[in-house]
């Protein structure tokens, strides 16, 4: 039986439906367009915390000093002035912790990743956090507050030999040592109550933001990036401070999962391919020093990673990110907001 015009024109009609679905669904393929069903945020997006400013607990404390505290390392130290703070680590946490606590006209002295609020104030380290003894006692401190990574054994010995009041820190980055370290700091000033008021308001800013993070049937995996231009590529592993911060908006930390056991170690495509990031988590300057994120996927590796197919990266401001201090609610709430969209909660 011959089939009717109007029917065959419906035969070629579903074809053709057919064939269009077909070449669509190759199209999107080869222009590269997200296939991924990880959840949340797909293709690029920046983490504000707006004002990185951080804000005082309250007026200007009066310190009750002296003080003797004990350092990171368990020696003994006595605080009889702090009039003249320097405060120096490599993520720019001390100082962020001393302005919070309402003592920031106190700062003589800085690192480099420190707030806008005392950016005129004397840089005492470099870029990479390395010390300048000599920096530091020119501006004659009365209290110098570091780390114990921070600052060598060497410059230790240094800063003894020159008669200068230090604090030893510990350079673990964690969210349940967020606390304590603001509280240590506030001891070693003479304003032990304010750094449990804000000690307090940290911890439950934290939890705010941890509540804000959607459940997930399998949780992300995110891996950190350390980059200053293609001539040093690092990813984060165990301990890089990067693995508590992407554990506290639910994902896995890519790099300590793949076995990754030092905190940052040179990047290979091998270890990227490893660590199978579906998102890439960066510095904001040290994406720029790449070409962004059109630059950064042509770092050997990355593109053949589930991040580098769909361009799933979320930068973030330098002195911001792995900043351990009061701010710390803050910046785990806009990561999650970056990775996860409006599924936050």
């Amino acid at each position: 039986m011959r089939c009717s015009v109007s029917a065959r024109s419906a035969v070629l009609f579903r074809a053709l439906l057919v064939l269009l679905g077909i070449a669509l669904v190759a199209g999107t393929t080869a222009c590269g367009t997200t296939t991924s069903s990880a959840p949340g945020q797909q293709g690029p997006a920046t983490a504000s915390i707006g004002d990185p400013n951080p804000v005082p607990i309250g007026p200007d404390p009066t310190p009750v000093l002296p003080v003797t505290v004990k350092n990171y390392d368990g020696s003994d130290v006595t605080v009889t002035d702090a009039s003249r703070i320097i405060a120096a680590d490599r993520d720019g946490t001390l100082v962020q912790t001393v302005i919070a606590l309402g003592m920031g006209s106190k700062l003589v002295g800085r690192s480099t990743n420190a707030p806008s609020t005392v950016s005129g104030l004397p840089v005492v380290s470099s870029g990479s956090g390395q010390l300048s003894v000599e920096a530091i006692a020119a501006l004659r401190p009365s209290v110098f507050l570091t780390d114990t990574t921070s600052a060598t054994p060497v410059m230790r010995d240094q800063l003894e030999a020159l008669g200068i009041t230090v604090v030893y820190m510990d350079p673990n980055r964690t969210m349940d040592g967020v606390g304590p370290q603001i509280q240590a700091v506030a001891a070693a000033l003479g304003v032990p109550e304010a750094g449990q008021k804000l000690a307090q308001r940290t911890r439950d800013e934290i939890s705010a933001a941890t509540a804000s993070v959607p459940k997930q049937d399998k949780p992300l995996r995110i891996a950190f990036l350390y980059l200053r231009s293609t001539a040093i590529t690092m990813i984060a592993g165990k301990g890089s401070g990067a693995d508590a911060l992407i554990g506290a908006i639910g994902g896995v930390d890519a790099g300590t999962a793949s076995g990754i056991n030092e905190p940052f170690v040179p990047i290979t495509s091998e270890a990227l391919i490893a660590a199978a990031p579906d998102v890439i988590l960066v510095m904001t300057d040290g994406l720029a020093s790449v070409g962004g994120v059109d630059g950064l996927t042509k770092i050997p590796g990355i593109a053949q990673t589930p991040a580098g197919k769909n361009k799933r990266v979320v930068d973030m401001a330098d002195n911001v990110v792995l900043s351990f201090g009061p701010n710390t609610g803050r910046v785990v709430g806009a990561l999650a907001k970056a990775v996860y969209g409006d599924h936050t909660a």
